[in-house]
């Protein structure tokens, strides 16, 4: 049945219409309201005027620019023929969806938040049904502003002058720094948010007024379930667990579903002794009250930053010859765990495996970590000889060589002082983009096969001696993102730090690490004395051989004492001498798995280097960021690849049915969406990912007009 026949029979019926999980406002319109398409995070529409048949007629129908340059992630909206999207400086603009003329622009620069900056993938939409009033929530640094969704305007009523800040109403003194970089989920009148920074908590602020309505602790306090996960006082001083990748909602039950970030630090948990519930979760909690329904943790007590990277994505499919309503999550190591998502009983068995220990002072890993038996890891599970790279017999002999240094010891290599290879790495397999899933219960999901390295270093120098206070605490606090040699991670977004004395203001050094800013959140749980010395470390201002100034030496040396015995040495990808992954392609895939079965359905490369395809290589996929929306037209859309390449795939086989370069990557979850009777694609285009050049462009594409 087509989306417009579906329609006039609602109409009819006097129904208004929701046709699949994409709303329709008339015959002629139909909205991408939500991030991610829909509330149940699955990207699909049941749009079909763009189809197997006439996607290679797609061209271009409109372009935007933002004016701004950055890593532009947005997923962006379509309400009523307006699109509405979160620029890379966090300004809120608003277009004409038909013709990309725009309407209005907000810059949050003059209220009392400050100037915008970092990823934002999103924005949330909301109706209040009394009023009629419409209303869009962002978030930029540490505050969460209600917007006027038809002029821009910020709702004065909202909130304290029409914001309010995200560390209040966390439970925690002092107020924390907390920011937002995925939207929330509106069910009824209460928006349900997570967050990045601060203790881990998820929580419903009221859409009218901004006060806190409920909050489910992913630190359980005493009494409270999983409690006894953790050392007895964790609750007042752990941090990590918020879940920043999104929440989807089952709106008919009123069950909303976290996937959960790792407890902090990442690398090391001598100091977080236990299982650590509920950091590395998929948790159902009662969207009316904040009760806990269920939970499964897919990392227990993580030592290796694999919190969940993408929300929970709800489908049906067929389980044992019946219609089960099932909720799948994806994680960094490949893995998909699937589960009824009334009761928490996973579809397939999970088995519990051992895994590798660590020889760290203190630590305690965990023996054992869950792996689903259906379905098959949707990426290799370990890097071993036969995965040495190919592209080159230079490349292939240097591969081996490192490999057999530093070997791979499966998804769960265990932190140590000696290098080991990181695959899967710590960006994926799946990534924030998410995975999408249709009504047949086919879920499509982009994965990467890139290889990292993971090592620890002790805080004291080999020679038994102390570190400088500034020194050892910026290895605990900034060394695993800006490099223990201050050199920084540039494909990672990771500046250098090297002579930064020359290029900010202390003040301005001092502003970032509090507020967060880029990739980095804000810092602002660092005691004061190690703030200082940090600052007089990264800044060569050093006055005491002890590090820090000298009427904060002492200070600074006691705020470090109790840092953890050993800090990771960062981040770090593994690439061959030309700059491609260390490991035989394919370095990135698109995948489809039948979730009715367990099976994979379909694999294919996704992105190509045209220098090594003129070589003779077949196409090896690149390093891959931002999602899939799968359509009823048959279709899959997804730019995220690292060759600025936006590209349509037939579900049913995978098959390259039509693509067209962008101006910058696509490294953000498109959109689809119909205004007076034509069907769009739209994908933001910020590029940056991948060491690849910035911009901030908007791209709509459409079939062209019938003669």
């Amino acid at each position: 049945m087509s989306l417009t026949f579906s329609i006039r029979i609602a109409a009819w019926l006097g129904l208004g219409c929701l046709v699949g999980s994409t709303y329709a406002a008339s015959p002629a319109n139909a909205d991408w309201s939500n991030y991610l398409g829909n509330k149940e995070r699955n990207l699909y529409s049941s749009l079909d005027q763009i189809n197997r048949k006439n996607v290679t007629e797609l061209k271009v129908a409109w372009t935007y620019e933002t004016g701004d340059k950055g890593e532009y992630q947005a997923n962006n909206l379509i309400v009523n023929g307006v699109l509405y999207t979160p620029s890379p400086t966090r300004q809120v603009i608003a277009l004409d969806a038909a013709t990309g003329k725009e309407l209005w622009k907000w810059d949050p620069a003059k209220e009392r938040c400050g100037a915008g900056r970092g990823r934002q993938r999103g924005l949330v939409y909301w109706q209040n049904e009394k009023g009629g009033e419409a209303r869009l929530f962002t978030g930029v640094n540490n505050y969460l502003f209600a917007l006027d969704a038809k002029t821009g305007e910020v709702i004065r009523s909202f909130g304290e002058n029409g914001s309010i800040h995200l560390g209040e109403g966390l439970d925690a003194e002092p107020r924390p720094n907390v920011g937002l970089n995925t939207p929330g989920v509106i069910y009824k009148d209460m928006l349900i948010l997570g967050g990045i920074g601060g203790p881990g908590a998820i929580r419903a602020i009221d859409a009218h007024t901004g006060k806190r309505r409920w909050i489910f602790h992913l630190i359980p306090r005493p009494g409270e379930v999983g409690y006894d996960t953790w050392p007895k006082e964790a609750y007042k001083t752990a941090t990590g667990l918020m879940p920043w990748c999104g929440q989807s909602l089952d709106e008919k039950r009123g069950i909303v579903y976290i996937a959960t970030k790792t407890a902090e630090p990442d690398f090391y948990g001598g100091d977080r002794h236990g299982m650590n519930l509920f950091a590395n979760c998929i948790v159902a909690v009662d969207a009316n009250s904040g009760k806990r329904l269920w939970h499964f943790q897919i990392v227990h007590h993580d030592l290796l930053d694999k919190d969940m990277p993408c929300p929970p994505v709800l489908l049906t499919v067929t389980h044992k010859g019946k219609k089960t309503d099932a909720v799948a999550q994806g994680t960094k190591h490949g893995l998909l765990f699937v589960f009824n998502r009334v009761t928490g009983e996973p579809l397939w068995p999970i088995e519990e495996r051992p895994v590798p220990q660590s020889d760290l002072r203190g630590e305690q890993a965990w023996p054992t970590q869950p792996f689903p038996t259906k379905p098959a890891p949707l990426m290799r599970q370990r890097y071993t000889e036969d995965d040495a790279s190919n592209i080159s017999p230079e490349t292939h002999q240097m591969t081996l060589d490192r490999l057999r240094a530093s070997p791979n010891f499966g998804p769960f290599p265990a932190p140590s002082l000696n290098e080991t290879i990181m695959f899967p790495g710590f960006d994926g397999g799946m990534e924030w983009g998410g995975g999408a899933a249709d009504p047949n219960g086919i879920y499509y999901v982009n994965v990467n096969e890139m290889p990292w390295l993971v090592q620890m270093v002790e805080t004291r120098r080999a020679d038994g001696t102390p570190l400088r206070p500034g020194e050892r605490d910026y290895m605990v606090y900034c060394g695993p993102c800006h490099g223990m040699d201050r050199k920084g991670n540039i494909p990672g977004g990771f500046p250098s730090l090297v002579d930064v004395e020359k290029r900010k203001t202390r003040l301005e050094i001092e502003t970032i690490t509090r507020q967060g800013g880029g990739r980095m959140p804000a810092f602002d749980m660092i005691p004061e004395g190690a703030r200082t010395a940090i600052l007089d470390y990264v800044r060569n201002e050093n006055t005491l051989s002890t590090g820090g100034r000298p009427d904060e030496a002492n200070n600074a040396s006691a705020t470090t004492s109790k840092a953890p015995s050993y800090a990771f040495a960062g981040f770090r990808r593994w690439l061959d001498k030309e700059g491609y992954p260390a490991i035989k392609p394919p370095w990135g895939t698109l995948n489809a798995v039948d979730l009715n079965t367990g099976e994979i359905k379909w694999k294919v490369p996704l992105g190509e280097y045209e220098e090594l395809t003129k070589r003779g290589i077949p196409p090896t996929g690149t390093e891959n960021y931002g999602g899939p929306v799968v359509t009823a037209g048959g279709l899959i859309f997804i730019g995220a690849t690292a060759d600025e390449t936006f590209r349509a795939f037939d579900k049913e086989t995978g098959k390259i049915l039509w693509q067209a370069k962008l101006p910058f990557g696509g490294n953000a979850t498109p959109s689809t969406y119909m205004v007076n009777g034509k069907q769009y694609v739209v994908i933001s285009v910020g590029g940056g990912k991948s060491g690849r050049p910035k911009g901030g462009s908007i791209v709509a594409f459409a079939l062209p007009e019938t003669k």
